[in-house]
This record gives C-alpha cells, sequence and structure tokens, in this order.
C-alpha cells in the first residue's frame, strides 16, 4: 500500500536512550512529512519499574499536533501508525475483543464508545462462514458503574470467559498531564489500564491479572486537571503557592476544550479506521 511506503521511508530512527541494564530502553521515530512523532518505551524488568514508577510492559505515543484538525488525509497516516503498531503488538492473536470503555453521554468521556460505533465487527460474520477476515473482531461499549451498578473489570471478566478472545483492547479517554498533549497524541500500551483513576475516580483495574487474557490498552487526553494547567504555565513552585490560595473544589475540576465535540468525532474515526485496517492486512 503506498500510504505505508511512504510512512516507512519518512521514518527516521533517532539514536536509541537507555539499555537492558537501566531496565529501560526509549526508542523514537519521527514522519518528517506528516509531523507524527512516535515514541516507544519498553521497560524491561524491576529496576525499570522502579524508575518509572510502572508495570513492565510496552508504552507507545503517536504525537500529532493536528489530530484534532479536519484533515482527511492526515488522518490516514495517524490511522497508519495506529494500526502499524496495534499488529506488532498483537503478534500472533487472532481473536479481539474490543471494549469502547466511558459514558457516551458525557462528549470528553465518549472517546470509546464512539469507537465502537464505527468498527467493522466480524465474529458473527465468520461464524456464519462469511468473509475471510485476517481476525476476529468483536467489540462492546460497557457504560460506567454509575449506568450499571457493575465493575467494568467484572463485565469484561464474564464476557472474556464466555467467549475466549486472544486479546482485550480497551478504549478510554485520558486526563493530560500537560496541555501540550491535550487532543493531540494516541497512547497505547500492553499492561491494561486502570479506569477513571486520571480524574480522582479510581476503579478496579483492567489487566491480564483481572480479565484473565492480555490486555491492550489505547487512550487519548481529552481533559486536563487546574493544577495541570498552572503548571504548564507557572512553573512547579507557582503550583505550589497558588494551590493554597485556590478553593479546593476548583482545584479538583477538569476541563476540556471547547471544540471537543469535532475532536472527539474526528479522534474516534482515527482510531476505529487503525482497527478496522487490521482486518485486511
Amino acid at each position: 500500500m503506498q500510504n505505508r511506503i511512504d510512512l516507512a521511508l519518512e521514518l527516521k530512527e533517532e539514536k536509541n536512550i537507555g539499555s537492558a541494564q537501566s531496565g529501560i530502553i526509549v526508542k523514537t521515530r519521527i514522519d518528517t512529512t506528516n509531523h507524527i512523532k512516535e515514541t516507544k518505551i519498553i521497560i524491561k524488568n524491576k529496576k525499570g519499574e522502579d524508575s518509572l514508577g510502572k508495570p513492565k510492559g510496552t508504552y507507545i505515543t503517536i504525537e500529532a499536533k493536528d489530530l484534532s484538525t479536519n484533515d482527511g488525509s492526515f488522518h490516514k497516516e495517524m490511522s497508519e501508525a495506529l494500526f502499524l503498531n496495534l499488529k506488532e503488538m498483537l503478534n500472533k492473536k487472532k481473536k479481539i475483543l474490543i471494549a469502547g470503555l466511558g459514558n457516551a453521554g458525557v462528549t470528553a468521556d465518549s472517546l470509546g464508545p464512539k469507537v465502537v460505533n464505527n468498527l467493522y465487527i466480524t465474529r458473527h460474520l465468520q461464524k456464519e462462514g462469511i468473509g475471510n477476515y485476517q481476525f476476529e473482531l468483536s467489540a462492546i461499549a460497557p457504560g460506567v458503574m454509575a449506568q450499571t451498578g457493575i465493575e467494568t473489570s467484572e463485565i469484561l471478566e464474564s464476557l472474556a470467559d464466555r467467549i475466549k478472545p486472544d486479546v482485550v483492547i480497551v478504549i478510554d479517554a485520558l486526563a493530560a498531564r500537560s496541555y501540550s498533549r491535550l487532543n493531540k497524541t494516541i497512547q497505547i500500551s500492553d499492561t491494561g489500564i486502570a479506569p477513571g483513576s486520571g480524574v480522582g475516580n479510581h476503579r478496579n483495574e483492567i489487566t491480564q491479572h483481572t480479565i484473565g487474557v492480555p490486555v491492550l490498552a489505547i487512550g487519548v487526553p481529552t481533559v486536563i486537571s487546574v493544577p495541570a494547567i498552572i503548571h504548564d504555565v507557572f512553573g512547579e513552585k507557582s503550583l505550589e503557592n497558588v494551590s493554597e490560595n485556590i478553593d479546593e473544589e476548583f482545584i479538583s475540576m477538569h476541563v476540556t476544550p471547547k471544540n471537543i465535540d469535532e475532536s472527539m468525532k474526528r479522534i474516534s474515526y482515527t482510531i476505529s479506521e487503525g482497527i478496522n485496517h487490521l482486518l485486511h492486512n
């Protein structure tokens, strides 16, 4: 495919940082034509876990300042970058369950359900012998605990036990640590996810340990906290000083850009196209 060839030619490998001895390996690639930057962090061992405060695994960030803009050709390149990374992480796993996490009624939290709405589902077709697809794809948007009264991890554990997927891919909106990442990055990891943790609403983690099968996570930062904004503008010292003089309710707030409706439509479509691309490649 022409797009894939062009992308590969324009990616420039930068010098890797870290080593197996340090427990952390960082690889960066830049698509100079489309201004897409990919950063892969591999945590190899306990030493790496202690250094970064994250569990052992692979963490990928695909970053582009134009991710939320209305540029059809650009979104093809982002979908292609997501597809290539997913295909590598899936390895030989063929039966995929997609879980679109979040509340479809709250725009900034609707990424997961919107992605599910745009997916081409194949599990039922393959059971009927219709079509020839590379992957068996099924999907669910389980809602949130306030709507169901059930932990999302419990729903997915039960479903995985029933339909026996090789892997679960969870898709969720994230809280940004910096405004520069808001609606501008797609993040992928093979260590699962803790829903709601970014906004102080901790739910049971969704990992291989809790679900029983490997879990990949795809996320996009769609909201940012007031302290993160203050830190971006004034720095760490000012954050400490300002926090003392601001109402606690205000400090706990999370905000999102005014164009979040359009951004969610575009970004969710970009992610769904990256996943749909798996079916024919």
